[in-house]
């Protein structure tokens, strides 16, 4: 099983990579304003997806200027300030929630979750770059027919890692760290 996983997750990270490396790019760009300005890189996620906001935040190598959310109002957010969200999926009426407040306050972000209903109002329609993990379904299939083996914290691992060498280039190209 480890094996299938292990090739599934291949597939999904080149997915990503080829399917979202502008918008990873992108989001490199938006988030860069904010570290050449002084201000704040704000990492909000819900359930599993806070681990990105670890890594971020305290891991290793932690990102340059990326602080984890935890106020309840937006007064405090300059206009050098972005944030990035993370959740498993864009149906989270939290993070859409979340969105919408940072929409109607005109702060500039970026959203990472997977698009399982493009029909709805959420975060991807507030966002200044959404970026699309792509899963839909476990990797895994069982003796049922049914899937398992949903890696979204896997993924958003990913795409924030590549978010975090691409600012750390644009960062470098301008002679910040």
């Amino acid at each position: 099983m480890l094996k299938m996983f292990s090739t599934q997750l291949s597939g999904l990270f080149k997915r990503l990579h080829e399917k979202e490396e502008e918008a990873i790019e992108d989001s490199s760009r938006l988030l860069a304003q904010a570290i050449v300005s002084d201000g704040k890189v704000y990492f909000y996620a819900t359930n599993e997806m806070a681990g990105v906001m670890k890594e971020a935040t305290k891991g290793l190598e932690p990102m340059s200027g990326a602080e984890e959310w935890t106020n309840s109002s937006l007064e405090s957010i300059t206009s050098n300030d972005r944030f990035i969200l993370f959740s498993r999926t864009n149906e989270e009426e939290e993070i859409n929630t979340f969105a919408k407040n940072l929409y109607d306050s005109q702060i500039p972000f970026v959203s990472v979750c997977s698009i399982t209903n493009s029909e709805i109002e959420s975060v991807i329609d507030f966002a200044d770059v959404a970026i699309d993990l792509k899963i839909t379904k476990g990797l895994l299939p069982d003796e049922e027919g049914n899937r398992y083996g949903y890696p979204s914290l896997i993924a958003g691992l990913f795409v924030y890692h590549g978010i975090k060498f691409t600012t750390d280039e644009i960062l470098k190209e301008y002679d910040i760290k």
